[in-house]
């Protein structure tokens, strides 16, 4: 069968199929430009804002506290931590074993030099010191009356020697006795305050046995240990200054009284001891102490607190607050320039500036990590950081 009639005629108009799909291809191109333009004004729309936003913030004046830099004096000191002892202090104890007859104190009453304390049972004593008086008085008898018959030629020299190494003998034994007698009471052997009674009328004791401290304390010394570099600075009769954390606040004075004559090998450290006056016994044996060593002539420095320094790798900065024209109200506009600075000694709460701050310069010793050079700033100064030379916690 013949499918000529189904074929196309040779130069017959096109097909209408292609026509069709470029519609919706130009419909779908429309679309997306559409959606991509979008975006993109978006973005842009956005990154104005932001640019605008940010602009606004840099302009907008960062709070911060402030300190005027000013000058200072400064006295150079060594400090150290020191143990305070009595000048004389002793655990008085009987030297032989006895049972309490007598106590003749009160627990942390003041005594003198020689004050019986107390008294252990004599027992039998006193009649052995009486046999052996009487013995030394009759060999004294005895020595006289040989002298007598001596000088007549009555006895022989050595008779006469033999009566005075026997006095010698008697009165050897009457001190032995009285010495056994003296061991069983115990005395004050220096004035000061008595501590704690450790013992009970009727109580055995054993040789040795504590029976209370002693402690003569005014004065009063301090030992502390200071490096062997401080020995060129220090010397007897310095000042000193002491502080308890018992009495805060409350700075004790005293001066050096000895250092010692050798350097401690494993330390390098040297000891010294001060001496303090301690007439209302506010300082105790066994407390530490933190001493403060006064060394040569006061000196004068430019002083910021430590708030104010800001340290990196290339050195330490601090930000300077100055001026900067007024704004539309009249007000003064405040910026601040980062300036590097060269630091000193420090103590407490505050820093010595050596080079690169003047006195009377305001500085910045709160809120600098917000800042760069040229930032404008707003101060506030309600609440500062501490320029305590000699801070505390704040509990205290």
């Amino acid at each position: 069968m013949s499918n000529i009639g189904s074929e196309r005629p040779v130069g017959g108009p096109p097909s209408v199929a292609p026509r069709k799909m470029v519609r919706p291809i130009a419909i779908v191109v429309i679309v997306a430009v559409v959606i991509l333009g979008g975006i993109f004004g978006w973005q842009v729309f956005m990154g104005r804002m932001m640019g605008k936003f940010m602009a606004a913030a840099a302009s907008a004046p960062q709070t911060v506290s402030t300190y005027v830099a000013r000058t200072l004096s400064w006295q150079s000191e060594a400090r150290a931590v020191g143990n305070v002892r009595a000048l004389h202090g002793a655990d008085l104890a009987a030297q032989i074993a006895g049972v309490v007859d007598a106590i003749d104190f009160k627990s942390g009453e003041r005594v003198r030099a020689g004050a019986t304390l107390m008294r252990l049972r004599l027992n039998d004593d006193p009649a052995k010191l009486a046999q052996l008086q009487a013995q030394a008085k009759l060999a004294a008898l005895t020595l006289a009356r040989d002298r007598k018959q001596f000088a007549v030629q009555a006895v022989s020299q050595a008779t006469l020697d033999a009566d005075a190494a026997n006095l010698g003998v008697a009165r050897a034994a009457v001190a032995a006795q009285q010495a056994l007698i003296a061991e069983k009471i115990v005395r004050a052997p220096f004035s000061g305050r008595l501590g704690i009674r450790l013992v009970d009328p009727g109580q055995y004791l054993a040789a040795g046995a504590p029976v209370v401290t002693l402690q003569a304390t005014d004065p009063i010394l301090v030992d502390f240990y200071l490096p062997q570099q401080t020995l060129a600075a220090i010397r007897e009769g310095q000042q000193v200054t002491a502080a308890v954390d018992t009495y805060h606040g409350a700075l004790f004075e005293g001066r050096i009284v000895a250092i010692n004559s050798k350097v401690d090998a494993a330390s390098r450290n040297v000891l010294v001891r001060a001496s303090f006056q301690n007439h209302d016994g506010r300082l105790v044996p066994g407390m530490y102490a933190n001493v403060t060593i006064h060394e040569g002539a006061p000196r004068s420095y430019v002083t910021v607190p430590e708030t104010a320094i800001t340290y990196n790798p290339y050195g330490a900065t601090v930000f300077v607050v100055t001026k900067a024209g007024v704004d539309a109200k009249g007000k003064a506009k405040l910026i601040a320039n980062q300036r590097f600075v060269k630091l000193g000694p420090t103590r407490g709460n505050q820093v010595a500036v050596l080079d690169g701050l003047a006195a009377g310069e305001i500085v910045v010793s709160a809120g600098q990590i917000k800042l760069h050079n040229g930032s404008p700033v707003a101060v506030d100064n309600s609440v500062v950081p501490s320029d305590s030379a000699t801070p505390t916690p704040p509990n205290e």
